[in-house]
């Protein structure tokens, strides 16, 4: 029982098993995967000798041969044991009823899998004969299950959601044969940019989520080897605060707490994944051995894949865009589509009619459309069908988060679409005339950090605060807030944001956090069901998309440096795509911030070799600047 309560706690990866999701419950009481589907456990030798233990689901109807279709996970493949079976296997209910063999393997090193686990582990191009990489451990899968699996028509198909999303990518690279379809969804492409990193700045609200990844283990085993730290708090703000210094959490990844206290090692870490963490504070050669999108030269054009994101992803937004723009750069004749809809982490995956992320509202039935329409027809076409180019799908199938509505595009970013630069300017203006430079100064008070949520809770990873009504923050005097004039035509911005700030600081270190946030009309009566007591749709601050770029790394993620105290100072941060329109009657605001607590750390302000190891002295207050030729540069599209 305690392994299964701690699967559903570490949610945020993988929805499939978090939300056990509406789709999940549905089915709780049904048999219908009982009834249905025979279940094996398998251990399949790789080439290096490892075993990784794998779990193929047939169905009972032996009468034809079915696709396989495969996901490879960190969070197991259970339930093990004969007659323990699950009660919703494959991407989605359609996919489960048409009948396909269906695989779930627990990666290397990952509960009953041989081996030592490495957190994105590094792809290996040009392997010896008896090294293994996740490339390898996953071809050498596929080709087992087609030579030794009754009833499959040789066709392979994988999925999977967040880090199986991750596994699904590299199921493409250097690919088998048998595969012909991947749709790798809320992907992870690189940990220096998705989930604990977010340009630099370590997303201090997921260390809870650290000890998941970083503990270690070399025998397979059916129940949870780690433990989760424990907060003994509801207010995770001033869990953070009191703490202090990200070096203060080092106790919490010591696993021998018997010398815990003394001196000589008060600064232990036991956590593998802590340590490289708190051991590689920039984009070294570590962190880019880890990341994959590099290689989507590797992804054969025989293998199509279609990839899946959600607008409202707190955890991986840049994996999903940065995998689709890598295939379309490197794969001409690939067939690469994408879907991206209204969804925060995997909620596509969810059967709920309602579709909502925190307090805002899209509409109903928009997870159901996708897999009934979308996923169920992508891989019944490449797995069962021609699976020719002709698919009947677009390239890109997109929801405007703003209309509420699914638009097609034969390209993404659609071709229509221009860049337009609008400036920052005083009296909290955002206008498309440049005006002369002048200086807005706030103060960056250390003490009083700015809170990325007015909620007062304890969350394990953060979500709604994407969605979130940002009024809180635009009434502090330390987030410099610009916006337009009530919009008199509908404005449509689609593909990427980049903000040119031209800023300066007292000190010599500081984070920057632009937000783009959707102005709604006052006069707006109608209230979401969900919405909580004290908000309002009227006036309501839609956080559209949001970015942070750790300042020391303005000009190069490998090579940090300080600012120079006082001097106007280049800082660009690119905010990952959006497919919004900003409706008439609303209006466009830029919110400009230096803290984002604690979503990510504590910049000290003050420039120290490694944050993750900076003291109590190194974090003053100090005083920043924007000017007013400072510009944010749209994707608008005509």
């Amino acid at each position: 029982m305690r392994r299964y309560i701690i699967l559903a706690i570490f949610s945020f990866f993988l929805i499939t098993n978090c939300d056990k999701s509406s789709q999940e419950r549905t089915l709780k009481k049904d048999t219908y995967v009982l009834d249905n589907y025979t279940k094996q456990e398998v251990d399949i030798a790789m080439r290096d000798g490892t075993k990784l233990h794998t779990t193929i689901y047939t169905p009972k109807d032996n009468s034809k041969k079915y696709p396989i279709l495969m996901q490879r996970t960190p969070y197991s493949s259970a339930p093990y044991g004969a007659g323990k079976m699950k009660t919703k296997i494959s991407p989605n209910i359609h996919l489960m009823k048409e009948g396909n063999i269906v695989v779930y393997q627990d990666v290397r090193g990952r509960w009953m899998s041989e081996g030592v686990y490495d957190n994105m582990r590094a792809y290996i191009p040009n392997k010896t004969a008896n090294q293994s990489d996740e490339v390898s451990d996953t071809f050498d899968t596929i080709d087992w299950l087609v030579k030794n699996v009754e009833y499959n028509n040789g066709n392979v198909g994988t999925w999977g959601i967040s880090y199986p999303g991750h596994y699904a990518t590299i199921s493409a690279i250097d690919a088998h044969p048998a595969l012909k379809a991947a749709s790798p969804q809320a992907c992870i492409g690189d940990f220096f940019f998705d989930d604990f990193h977010h340009n630099g700045a370590f997303l201090l609200s997921y260390f809870r989520a650290i000890s998941l990844f970083g503990t270690y283990k070399d025998a397979p085993t059916n129940s949870a080897w780690y433990s989760f730290p424990k907060m003994n708090s509801q207010d995770q703000y001033q869990f953070f605060l009191d703490k202090g210094p990200l070096k203060n959490l080092n106790e919490y990844f010591q696993y021998d707490k018997l010398d815990v206290k003394t001196a000589e090692n008060k600064d232990k870490i036991d956590d593998f994944f802590w340590k490289e963490i708190v051991e590689h504070p920039n984009y070294d050669s570590v962190w880019k051995s880890k990341g994959i999108i590099q290689h989507m030269n590797k992804v054969p054009s025989s293998v199509a894949t279609m990839i899946v994101g959600g607008w409202f992803d707190a955890e991986d937004l840049y994996g999903p865009l940065e995998t689709y723009k890598g295939i379309e750069k490197n794969g001409i004749e690939n067939y690469n589509t994408l879907v991206f809809g209204p969804w925060d982490h995997g909620k596509w995956a969810s059967s709920r009619v309602r579709n909502s992320v925190g307090n805002y509202y899209f509409g109903d039935s928009i997870s159901l459309k996708f897999q009934k329409e979308i996923e169920t027809k992508f891989f019944n076409h490449f797995l069962k069908g021609k699976g020719d180019k002709n698919s009947g799908l677009p390239e890109a199938y997109v929801f405007d988060s703003g209309k509420k509505e699914w638009k097609t595009y034969d390209a993404w970013p659609p071709k229509n679409v221009i860049k337009e630069d609008w400036f920052l300017s005083e009296n909290q203006e955002l206008t498309i005339t440049k005006k002369a430079s002048k200086e807005i100064k706030f103060i960056s008070d250390i003490k009083r950090p700015i809170p990325y949520s007015e909620d007062i809770k304890t969350v394990f990873t953060p979500r709604k605060y994407m969605t979130d009504d940002q009024r809180f923050a635009a009434r502090r005097p330390d987030v410099l807030v610009f916006e337009t004039d009530v919009l008199t035509e509908n404005l449509t911005l689609a593909g990427d944001i980049l903000a040119k700030l031209k800023v300066a600081t007292t000190g010599t270190a500081a984070d920057w956090i632009v937000k783009v946030i959707d102005v709604h009309p006052s006069d707006l009566a109608e209230d979401n069901e969900g919405l909580q007591d004290h908000l309002k749709m009227s006036n309501y601050h839609l956080m559209v998309r949001s970015e942070v770029l750790r300042g020391r790394f303005r000009n190069s993620f490998e090579f940090p440096e300080p600012f120079t105290p006082n001097k106007k100072t280049d800082v660009n941060i690119k905010l990952q795509d959006v497919f919004h329109t900003f409706k008439k009657g609303h209006k466009l605001q830029i919110q400009v911030q230096s803290t984002w607590f604690p979503l990510i750390d504590l910049n000290p302000q003050t420039y120290v070799d490694n944050i993750y190891k900076a003291d109590e002295k190194d974090f003053k207050t100090q005083t920043h600047t924007v000017f007013t030729d400072s510009s944010i540069e749209f994707s608008v599209l005509k």
